[in-house]
Protein backbone atom coordinates (compact mmCIF):
# COMPACT_ATOMS: atom_id res chain seq x y z
CA UNK A 1 0.00 0.00 0.00
CA UNK A 2 3.07 2.50 0.44
CA UNK A 3 6.76 2.08 0.55
CA UNK A 4 7.47 0.52 4.03
CA UNK A 5 5.71 0.54 7.89
CA UNK A 6 7.94 0.41 10.80
CA UNK A 7 5.98 -1.21 13.30
CA UNK A 8 7.82 -0.23 16.64
CA UNK A 9 5.30 -1.09 19.23
CA UNK A 10 3.71 -4.33 20.06
CA UNK A 11 3.70 -6.75 17.38
CA UNK A 12 0.66 -8.61 18.19
CA UNK A 13 -1.14 -5.57 18.99
CA UNK A 14 -0.56 -4.57 15.63
CA UNK A 15 -0.83 -7.82 13.68
CA UNK A 16 -4.63 -7.12 12.87
CA UNK A 17 -3.64 -3.25 12.11
CA UNK A 18 -2.93 -3.71 8.20
CA UNK A 19 -4.94 -7.27 8.09
CA UNK A 20 -6.96 -4.79 5.34
CA UNK A 21 -5.08 -3.95 2.87
CA UNK A 22 -5.74 -7.35 1.08
CA UNK A 23 -8.82 -5.95 0.24
CA UNK A 24 -8.42 -3.07 -1.68
CA UNK A 25 -5.44 -1.30 -3.24
CA UNK A 26 -4.34 1.87 -4.31
CA UNK A 27 -1.69 2.28 -7.05
CA UNK A 28 2.20 2.70 -5.76
CA UNK A 29 1.87 7.39 -5.66
CA UNK A 30 4.50 8.68 -7.83
CA UNK A 31 7.68 10.35 -6.09
CA UNK A 32 5.93 14.21 -6.68
CA UNK A 33 5.06 16.80 -4.80
CA UNK A 34 1.16 15.45 -5.37
CA UNK A 35 2.27 12.57 -5.12
CA UNK A 36 3.53 12.64 -1.55
CA UNK A 37 1.03 14.97 -0.26
CA UNK A 38 -1.92 12.81 -1.94
CA UNK A 39 0.39 9.56 0.28
CA UNK A 40 0.98 11.36 3.47
CA UNK A 41 -2.75 12.24 3.15
CA UNK A 42 -4.26 8.80 2.78
CA UNK A 43 -2.30 7.33 5.07
CA UNK A 44 -3.66 9.38 7.79
CA UNK A 45 -7.01 9.17 6.26
CA UNK A 46 -6.66 5.23 6.86
CA UNK A 47 -5.25 4.70 9.60
CA UNK A 48 -5.19 7.70 12.21
CA UNK A 49 -7.60 6.66 14.93
CA UNK A 50 -9.12 10.19 16.55
CA UNK A 51 -10.99 11.74 13.35
CA UNK A 52 -14.25 11.13 14.86
CA UNK A 53 -13.24 12.02 18.59
CA UNK A 54 -12.03 15.22 17.60
CA UNK A 55 -14.43 15.98 15.18
CA UNK A 56 -11.96 16.41 12.28
CA UNK A 57 -13.12 17.19 8.54
CA UNK A 58 -10.37 15.49 6.94
CA UNK A 59 -11.07 15.98 3.33
CA UNK A 60 -12.01 19.29 4.16
CA UNK A 61 -7.94 19.67 5.15
CA UNK A 62 -6.88 18.11 1.89
CA UNK A 63 -9.22 20.72 0.25
CA UNK A 64 -7.35 23.46 2.10
CA UNK A 65 -3.45 22.28 1.74
CA UNK A 66 -3.37 20.41 -1.70
CA UNK A 67 -3.52 23.65 -3.37
CA UNK A 68 -0.83 24.97 -1.20
CA UNK A 69 1.40 21.73 -1.70
CA UNK A 70 0.69 22.06 -5.69
CA UNK A 71 2.21 24.97 -5.60
CA UNK A 72 5.49 24.34 -3.28
CA UNK A 73 8.71 25.20 -4.92
CA UNK A 74 11.01 23.58 -2.70
CA UNK A 75 11.57 20.52 -0.51
CA UNK A 76 11.62 22.37 2.91
CA UNK A 77 8.23 24.53 1.45
CA UNK A 78 6.48 21.24 0.61
CA UNK A 79 7.31 19.62 4.24
CA UNK A 80 6.36 22.79 5.83
CA UNK A 81 3.04 22.62 4.24
CA UNK A 82 3.06 18.76 5.29
CA UNK A 83 3.57 19.59 8.56
CA UNK A 84 0.87 22.73 9.18
CA UNK A 85 -1.67 19.80 7.46
CA UNK A 86 -0.43 17.68 10.47
CA UNK A 87 -0.92 19.94 13.00
CA UNK A 88 -4.79 20.29 12.39
CA UNK A 89 -4.94 17.16 14.27
CA UNK A 90 -3.68 18.71 17.52
CA UNK A 91 -1.69 15.61 18.16
CA UNK A 92 2.06 15.01 20.08
CA UNK A 93 2.07 11.79 18.61
CA UNK A 94 1.97 13.03 14.99
CA UNK A 95 5.73 14.05 13.57
CA UNK A 96 6.62 14.55 10.24
CA UNK A 97 10.43 13.71 9.43
CA UNK A 98 13.25 14.19 6.81
CA UNK A 99 16.21 14.74 6.68
CA UNK A 100 16.65 18.65 6.79
CA UNK A 101 13.57 18.89 9.78
CA UNK A 102 11.19 17.14 11.70
CA UNK A 103 7.69 19.04 12.85
CA UNK A 104 6.02 18.27 15.91
CA UNK A 105 2.84 19.73 17.35
CA UNK A 106 4.22 21.52 20.59
CA UNK A 107 0.36 23.72 21.51
CA UNK A 108 -0.54 20.60 23.64
CA UNK A 109 2.01 22.25 25.86
CA UNK A 110 3.16 25.56 25.54
CA UNK A 111 -0.13 26.82 25.44
CA UNK A 112 -0.20 25.63 29.55
CA UNK A 113 2.03 26.79 32.63
CA UNK A 114 5.05 24.66 32.97
CA UNK A 115 4.60 23.89 36.51
CA UNK A 116 7.74 22.11 37.12
CA UNK A 117 11.12 23.46 37.80
CA UNK A 118 13.41 20.30 38.68
CA UNK A 119 15.93 22.64 39.84
CA UNK A 120 14.16 24.30 42.65
CA UNK A 121 12.60 20.46 43.86
CA UNK A 122 16.06 19.57 43.93
CA UNK A 123 17.94 22.14 45.73
CA UNK A 124 14.95 22.94 47.98
CA UNK A 125 12.95 19.70 48.78
CA UNK A 126 15.68 17.29 48.72
CA UNK A 127 19.05 19.53 49.43
CA UNK A 128 20.54 18.13 47.25
CA UNK A 129 21.21 14.82 48.93
CA UNK A 130 18.59 12.77 47.18
CA UNK A 131 19.40 9.28 46.08
CA UNK A 132 18.68 8.21 42.08
CA UNK A 133 18.86 4.97 40.24
CA UNK A 134 18.72 4.86 36.80
CA UNK A 135 16.62 8.33 35.68
CA UNK A 136 14.94 8.11 38.88
CA UNK A 137 15.45 9.82 42.19
CA UNK A 138 14.08 9.27 45.23
CA UNK A 139 14.30 11.28 48.85
CA UNK A 140 12.47 11.14 52.06
CA UNK A 141 11.13 14.36 53.11
CA UNK A 142 10.97 15.78 56.59
CA UNK A 143 7.78 16.02 56.22
CA UNK A 144 8.20 11.47 56.42
CA UNK A 145 6.93 11.40 52.93
CA UNK A 146 8.75 9.65 50.67
CA UNK A 147 9.16 11.42 47.56
CA UNK A 148 10.06 9.58 44.40
CA UNK A 149 10.57 11.56 40.77
CA UNK A 150 10.07 9.16 37.61
CA UNK A 151 11.04 11.55 34.30
CA UNK A 152 10.58 8.92 32.17
CA UNK A 153 9.20 5.47 30.78
CA UNK A 154 11.58 4.80 28.29
CA UNK A 155 13.99 3.15 30.91
CA UNK A 156 12.68 0.41 33.12
CA UNK A 157 14.42 -0.42 36.33
CA UNK A 158 13.14 -4.13 37.03
CA UNK A 159 11.43 -5.08 40.11
CA UNK A 160 13.84 -5.84 42.27
CA UNK A 161 15.60 -1.98 41.88
CA UNK A 162 11.80 -0.86 42.51
CA UNK A 163 11.57 -2.87 45.38
CA UNK A 164 14.97 -1.21 46.38
CA UNK A 165 13.33 2.38 45.90
CA UNK A 166 10.39 1.48 47.79
CA UNK A 167 12.33 -0.37 50.69
CA UNK A 168 13.89 3.18 51.09
CA UNK A 169 10.55 4.60 52.36
CA UNK A 170 9.03 2.07 54.50
CA UNK A 171 9.04 4.56 57.73
CA UNK A 172 7.37 6.68 55.22
CA UNK A 173 3.54 7.41 56.07
CA UNK A 174 2.83 7.97 52.20
CA UNK A 175 4.43 8.74 49.50
CA UNK A 176 4.80 10.99 45.85
CA UNK A 177 4.95 10.40 43.06
CA UNK A 178 6.26 12.84 40.74
CA UNK A 179 5.63 12.59 36.56
CA UNK A 180 5.68 15.89 35.82
CA UNK A 181 7.51 16.67 32.40
CA UNK A 182 7.59 12.88 31.95
CA UNK A 183 7.08 12.77 28.16
CA UNK A 184 6.45 8.96 28.49
CA UNK A 185 7.97 5.77 27.08
CA UNK A 186 6.96 1.92 26.87
CA UNK A 187 3.72 1.11 28.82
CA UNK A 188 5.16 -2.21 29.87
CA UNK A 189 7.33 -0.37 31.82
CA UNK A 190 4.76 1.96 33.28
CA UNK A 191 2.74 -1.50 33.96
CA UNK A 192 6.34 -2.08 35.91
CA UNK A 193 5.47 0.61 38.28
CA UNK A 194 1.99 -0.29 38.79
CA UNK A 195 2.20 -4.04 39.33
CA UNK A 196 4.01 -2.47 42.91
CA UNK A 197 0.69 -0.68 43.93
CA UNK A 198 -2.22 -3.25 42.92
CA UNK A 199 -2.44 -6.04 45.69
CA UNK A 200 -4.83 -8.08 42.70
CA UNK A 201 -5.29 -8.12 39.06
CA UNK A 202 -6.40 -4.75 37.79
CA UNK A 203 -8.19 -3.76 34.08
CA UNK A 204 -5.97 -1.33 33.25
CA UNK A 205 -7.76 0.01 30.05
CA UNK A 206 -8.85 -1.02 26.64
CA UNK A 207 -7.59 -1.17 23.24
CA UNK A 208 -8.86 -1.43 19.71
CA UNK A 209 -7.20 -1.96 16.43
CA UNK A 210 -7.96 -0.84 13.04
CA UNK A 211 -9.98 -3.19 10.83
CA UNK A 212 -10.47 -1.45 7.72
CA UNK A 213 -9.91 1.94 5.86
CA UNK A 214 -12.67 4.02 7.71
CA UNK A 215 -12.65 6.37 10.25
CA UNK A 216 -14.94 4.58 12.06
CA UNK A 217 -13.66 0.86 11.65
CA UNK A 218 -12.61 -0.86 14.54
CA UNK A 219 -12.61 -3.90 16.44
CA UNK A 220 -14.40 -4.35 20.08
CA UNK A 221 -12.44 -3.27 22.48
CA UNK A 222 -10.32 -5.64 24.69
CA UNK A 223 -9.16 -5.52 27.97
CA UNK A 224 -5.52 -4.72 29.05
CA UNK A 225 -4.71 -6.20 32.42
CA UNK A 226 -1.74 -5.89 34.91
CA UNK A 227 -1.18 -8.23 37.67
CA UNK A 228 0.73 -7.54 41.06
CA UNK A 229 4.18 -8.20 41.00
CA UNK A 230 5.13 -11.66 41.96
CA UNK A 231 5.28 -13.36 45.72
CA UNK A 232 8.32 -11.74 47.70
CA UNK A 233 8.37 -8.25 46.01
CA UNK A 234 7.23 -5.02 47.34
CA UNK A 235 3.87 -4.07 47.23
CA UNK A 236 3.22 -0.47 48.46
CA UNK A 237 -0.03 -0.06 50.29
CA UNK A 238 0.06 3.13 52.26
CA UNK A 239 -1.65 6.64 50.29
CA UNK A 240 -0.15 7.92 47.01
CA UNK A 241 -0.26 11.19 45.71
CA UNK A 242 0.44 11.18 42.38
CA UNK A 243 2.01 15.04 40.66
CA UNK A 244 1.32 15.68 36.97
CA UNK A 245 1.37 18.90 34.69
CA UNK A 246 0.76 19.26 31.39
CA UNK A 247 3.84 17.67 30.00
CA UNK A 248 2.76 14.71 31.57
CA UNK A 249 2.83 12.61 28.15
CA UNK A 250 1.80 9.18 26.31
CA UNK A 251 2.47 6.35 28.65
CA UNK A 252 2.76 8.80 31.37
CA UNK A 253 -0.49 9.77 30.30
CA UNK A 254 -1.76 5.89 30.91
CA UNK A 255 -0.28 5.35 33.97
CA UNK A 256 -1.83 8.47 35.25
CA UNK A 257 -4.90 7.46 34.34
CA UNK A 258 -4.67 3.69 36.21
CA UNK A 259 -3.55 5.09 39.21
CA UNK A 260 -5.56 7.60 39.62
CA UNK A 261 -8.34 4.72 39.17
CA UNK A 262 -7.44 2.78 42.85
CA UNK A 263 -8.52 3.87 46.24
CA UNK A 264 -5.42 4.76 47.67
CA UNK A 265 -4.14 7.05 44.86
CA UNK A 266 -4.80 10.89 44.07
CA UNK A 267 -3.75 12.69 41.08
CA UNK A 268 -3.02 16.19 42.35
CA UNK A 269 -1.64 19.36 39.56
CA UNK A 270 -2.37 20.22 36.41
CA UNK A 271 -4.29 17.99 33.35
CA UNK A 272 -1.95 15.74 31.60
CA UNK A 273 -1.03 16.06 27.95
CA UNK A 274 -3.41 13.31 26.65
CA UNK A 275 -1.47 11.26 24.09
CA UNK A 276 -3.96 8.23 24.25
CA UNK A 277 -2.83 6.72 20.75
CA UNK A 278 -0.44 3.86 20.25
CA UNK A 279 2.10 5.48 17.06
CA UNK A 280 3.14 3.86 14.54
CA UNK A 281 5.45 5.43 11.70
CA UNK A 282 5.34 5.09 7.98
CA UNK A 283 7.26 6.44 4.91
CA UNK A 284 6.55 8.40 1.90
CA UNK A 285 8.04 7.64 -1.50
CA UNK A 286 10.51 10.45 -0.89
CA UNK A 287 11.51 8.91 1.86
CA UNK A 288 10.33 10.87 4.92
CA UNK A 289 9.18 9.61 7.54
CA UNK A 290 5.15 10.29 9.21
CA UNK A 291 4.59 8.89 12.56
CA UNK A 292 1.00 9.39 14.35
CA UNK A 293 -1.34 7.80 16.67
CA UNK A 294 -3.19 4.27 15.16
CA UNK A 295 -4.67 2.70 18.01
CA UNK A 296 -6.64 4.20 20.40
CA UNK A 297 -6.19 3.41 24.51
CA UNK A 298 -9.38 3.89 26.52
CA UNK A 299 -8.88 4.26 30.55
CA UNK A 300 -10.54 1.96 32.59
CA UNK A 301 -13.79 3.47 32.94
CA UNK A 302 -13.90 3.17 28.83
CA UNK A 303 -13.09 6.91 28.56
CA UNK A 304 -10.72 8.16 26.07
CA UNK A 305 -7.74 10.36 27.51
CA UNK A 306 -6.19 11.48 24.12
CA UNK A 307 -7.58 15.14 25.14
CA UNK A 308 -5.81 14.65 29.05
CA UNK A 309 -6.72 13.34 32.55
CA UNK A 310 -7.98 15.71 34.97
CA UNK A 311 -6.61 15.47 38.84
CA UNK A 312 -8.50 13.81 41.39
CA UNK A 313 -11.75 16.66 42.71
CA UNK A 314 -10.73 19.54 44.65
CA UNK A 315 -7.19 18.60 43.68
CA UNK A 316 -6.16 21.10 41.03
CA UNK A 317 -3.52 23.37 41.43
CA UNK A 318 -0.86 25.33 39.68
CA UNK A 319 2.50 26.49 40.78
CA UNK A 320 2.32 29.91 41.48
CA UNK A 321 4.94 32.42 40.12
CA UNK A 322 5.14 33.98 43.84
CA UNK A 323 6.03 30.64 45.37
CA UNK A 324 8.29 29.61 42.51
CA UNK A 325 10.55 32.74 43.17
CA UNK A 326 10.03 32.12 46.57
CA UNK A 327 11.59 28.66 46.26
CA UNK A 328 8.48 27.11 47.00
CA UNK A 329 6.75 24.62 44.77
CA UNK A 330 3.40 25.04 45.31
CA UNK A 331 2.22 21.99 44.02
CA UNK A 332 4.74 19.83 45.92
CA UNK A 333 3.64 21.64 48.55
CA UNK A 334 -0.28 21.31 48.32
CA UNK A 335 0.44 17.32 47.96
CA UNK A 336 2.35 17.27 51.19
CA UNK A 337 -0.12 19.30 53.10
CA UNK A 338 -2.81 16.77 51.24
CA UNK A 339 -1.28 13.42 52.81
CA UNK A 340 0.48 14.99 56.34
CA UNK A 341 -3.16 16.80 57.78
CA UNK A 342 -5.24 14.62 59.80
CA UNK A 343 -8.64 14.01 57.93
Amino acid sequence: MFSKINIGVNLILWAGLFCFTSCHSIDEPENTTTGNFDMLWTILDEHYCFFEYKDIDWDEIKIKYRTQAQNATSSKQLFRIMAAMLDELKDGHVNLSAPFESSYYRAWWSDFPQNYNERLVQEKYMFFHYSQLGPVSYYLLPSNVGYLRIPTFDVGLGDGNIDYILAAFQIASALIIDIRDNGGGSMTVADDWISHFIGYEICTGYISHKTGPGHNDFSEPYEMRVKPVTVGHWIWGKPVVVLTNRSTFSAANYFATVMKSLPNVTLVGAKTGGGAGMPFSAELPCGWGVRFSAVPIYAPDSTLTEFGVDPSPGCAVDMSPADELAGKDTMLDFAISLLTTPK
